[in-house]
């Protein structure tokens, strides 16, 4: 019991907050690219205590359809595929309640380019070094290592009785899982913009380094004051950038040593690329910057042809905004608890 997948769209794969703890053994963390969403659309669906832990569906541009097989409660974050169930439009960001044999569709997205859909319980599928999370590069974890494709069944980690259950708690307050149009600040990571004339493009924080000292003084000023744009060779791997060459001393290559999510190397020829959820565990060009976490996610939702630029900040600085952002999230998780438990 669970849902089936009647079309899977351009890419749908199983993602949690990905598996750690195993890049020296060469294997990639991957898990959501945008992982504030999924996060958030797993408290939106229920998900009190293991918003982190619960793997959902991610859906990249186009999301198929989706029928129940079930009564299951989900929710809908991120890239806004104009969802439908059972032809009647519903909103994201909210907490909805889907019967057996109801249906769920998307359209392209209008806005962003993944959405997430976290189901009350979680995705149900086997454990593989710590995470369910779906590695294509190596064909591991989710659904058999591999995008869902049509008929695949999946099961959810709570049964009717425990969905009916949790209904019967809330009483009809299901609209107080939700975040409005109002509360952007929610809905998306803090991630700021920067206004070259009346254009506004991402800003991403990054920290200096590791190999600062291989770029030149010109080389890091290009960096953190051009716009760069997103070209058509991104990925849940890299996204890798278009724009002004970044000044190096002796050439990008370096004896290869550790990458992380939002590491940013460049490329022999000058190009900045920036590593994403699916990233290789090693690299030989070297990192002029590292993405700091909270603005990954923002980056997760950039399509090609988008433009954004870098901004450095320290390490203090970064662990700064990451605690801010967890305090934002938890405070609204708290307000949730402390509403049913009434």
């Amino acid at each position: 019991m669970g849902l089936e997948i009647v079309s899977p769209g351009s890419l749908s794969t199983i993602q949690d907050w990905g598996r750690t703890g195993y890049q020296s053994q060469g294997v990639q963390e991957s898990g959501a690219c945008d992982k504030y969403s999924l996060r958030l659309a797993n408290l939106l669906a229920g998900n009190l205590e293991e918003s982190k832990q619960c793997a959902g569906i991610e859906l990249t541009f186009f999301g198929g359809e989706i029928c129940f097989t079930s009564p299951e409660i989900f929710a809908l974050t991120g890239a806004d595929m104009r969802p439908s169930l059972n032809g009647q439009p519903i909103s994201m960001y909210r907490m909805v309640t889907a019967q057996a044999g109801d249906r769920l569709k998307f359209q392209y997205a209008q806005s962003g380019l993944r959405t997430y859909m976290g189901l009350y319980g979680g995705i149900e599928v086997p454990l593989v070094m710590g995470s369910r999370s779906t590695n294509l590069k190596c064909g591991l974890g989710g659904l058999k290592g591999r995008p869902l494709k049509a008929l695949d069944h999946l099961d959810t980690g709570n049964t009717p009785e425990q969905v009916n259950s949790f209904l019967e708690v809330l009483k009809g307050r299901e609209t107080w899982f939700s975040v409005d149009e109002k509360k952007g600040w929610l809905r998306r990571p803090s991630t700021p913009y920067r206004f070259y004339a009346a254009t506004g493009y991402v800003l991403l924080r990054a920290v200096e380094g590791p190999q600062e000292d291989a770029f030149t003084r010109e080389g890091k000023e290009t960096f953190i004051k051009s716009p760069f744009r997103l070209s058509s060779d991104c990925d849940r791997m890299a996204c890798r950038l278009e724009g002004p060459l970044i000044g190096m001393k002796q050439g990008a290559d370096i004896i290869s040593d550790g990458i992380s999510e939002g590491s940013v190397q460049i490329t022999a020829s000058g190009v900045p690329m920036v590593m994403m959820a699916d990233h290789q565990t090693t690299g030989s060009y070297a990192k002029i910057a590292t993405v700091i976490s909270t603005d990954v996610s923002a980056l997760a939702q950039m399509r090609p042809g988008d433009h954004v630029t870098f901004q450095f900040v320290s390490p203090a600085k970064a662990v700064e905004i990451r605690r801010k952002e967890e305090e934002k999230f938890l405070g609204f998780k708290e307000k949730l608890k402390h509403r049913i438990s009434q």
